[in-house]
């Protein structure tokens, strides 16, 4: 069996700066619900974040209060009040926690910061750029509380991005002015709007670098750092808070490749994580792999929000650019490609791949990906079977044996 130690887990100090932003995410939309100004949208996480922002609303990403959920362990005991009015346990899970969880009046924003509800929203934006159950998720709310419901529909299984898929997803976004306009009570300043790209796509280009800061040996962080790391990304892009919170944390990851600091103490063995995260499991996954010294060095999940294409100049198209240009929405021969650079590119010597039971959208295992990448590349893959949320999906006995296994496999090579 590969030798296991007890790792030192060696934490990012621009976390504490992280966990402040997140309270002040969450207590500026609090205090905009009960003073009733401003408005607060809620929006997908890779929904028009942008546009909302120019326009001066608050704005709630509820997949980020999922993954709060999935990380409190408090998904798995709310998921049922979902499943008994109507939706599948098969669906999304972040979907069916947060639905659950509204049901019964709990949130992990109270015991994190004081916070006894998410916040009430005067309207909901998502994009189908993730997967369909964004829309019938938002949908429910927008019944709840009866408040206007708006969407972008995005095209799928798209092997090259076209001029006709740009143009039909700008034609939405613009589509959507005039509605929020009255809902928000004020005209979209065109101006503001390409600041607040321009902010949008630097916070990208600054979380691209602190990623690749992983192609050095030892790697200065791991999959389960940057899982959390990335949350200003999502909550924060097309803000100066997101730009400096990211300046901190590449210049913090720089200075441990300039002094040697390794995020896995003894790094043997460099993994690819594709799919979604096991958010109940990130500490003891964190934990097995470090007692294995073997670092998780890059993901696709944590490229999800780089939005290099944003052009402040080009507000629209290149909004549409961005988020059309998504891994999750691109055909299997795309997803091939991407894949076998991302591993070559940071000097991988296996891949792991989730297959998350309620999100079939983030599982790339089901279609013959790992052994196509096994026979084309002779790269080592293993799947591991669970979930984002719901943690009855998930097996860790079996989990950490396939793991241990897989890694003196790797070590025997």
């Amino acid at each position: 069996m590969a030798e296991k130690k007890n790792p030192e887990i060696r934490k990012i100090a621009a976390a504490r700066t992280m966990r402040k932003l997140m309270a002040d995410h969450f207590y500026e939309l609090d205090r905009a619900v009960k003073e009733g100004s401003p408005k607060v949208a809620w929006c997908t996480s890779v929904g028009p974040a942008e546009l909302l922002r120019a326009l001066g609303f608050q704005v709630h990403f509820p997949e980020n209060h999922g993954a709060m959920l999935g990380a409190s362990r408090m998904a798995t005991d709310v998921i049922p009040y979902a499943t008994a009015i109507g939706y599948s346990p098969d669906i999304c899970s972040y979907l069916t926690s947060d639905i659950g969880a509204f049901r019964q009046g709990r949130t992990p924003l109270k015991k994190s910061y004081g916070i006894e509800a998410v916040p009430r929203p005067d309207v909901l934006v998502f994009n189908t750029n993730q997967c369909r159950d964004v829309q019938d998720w938002f949908s429910w709310y927008a019944r709840e509380f009866r408040v206007p419901l708006l969407g972008i529909h995005t095209h799928r299984g798209i092997g090259g991005v076209k001029d006709y898929h740009v143009r039909d997803i700008s034609r939405q976004l613009e589509d959507l002015i005039p509605p929020l306009e009255e809902i928000r009570g004020n005209k979209l300043d065109l101006d503001r709007l390409k600041e607040t790209i321009r902010l949008s796509k630097r916070t990208s280009e600054l979380w691209r670098a602190c990623l690749a800061t992983a192609k050095t040996r030892p790697s200065p962080l791991t999959f389960f750092d940057a899982t959390i790391h990335m949350a200003p990304a999502v909550i924060y892009r097309g803000t100066e808070a997101g730009v400096t919170y990211y300046e901190a944390l590449l210049s913090e990851l720089e200075q441990r490749i300039q002094g040697g600091v390794a995020a896995v103490e003894g790094e043997q063995h460099r993994l690819y994580w594709e799919g979604m995260p096991i958010w109940g499991k990130l500490s003891p996954l964190a934990q097995l792999f470090g007692s294995l010294a073997t670092c998780v060095v890059a993901s696709t999940y944590c490229n999800s929000w780089i939005f290099e294409q944003l052009e402040p100049e080009d507000p629209f198209e290149s909004m549409a650019s961005a988020y059309t240009e998504l891994f999750i929405v691109r055909d299997e021969d795309y997803k091939e490609r991407y894949l076998e650079e991302h591993y070559h590119g940071f000097s991988c010597d296996g891949m792991v791949f989730h297959d998350a039971k309620t999100c079939p959208n983030n599982s790339n295992t089901r279609y013959g990906l790992p052994e196509r990448l096994r026979e084309r590349s002779g790269i080592a893959t293993l799947t591991i079977n669970g979930d984002l949320n719901d943690l009855r999906c998930y097996s860790e006995e079996q989990t950490i044996t396939n793991i241990e296994a897989f890694v003196e496999q790797l070590a025997g090579c």
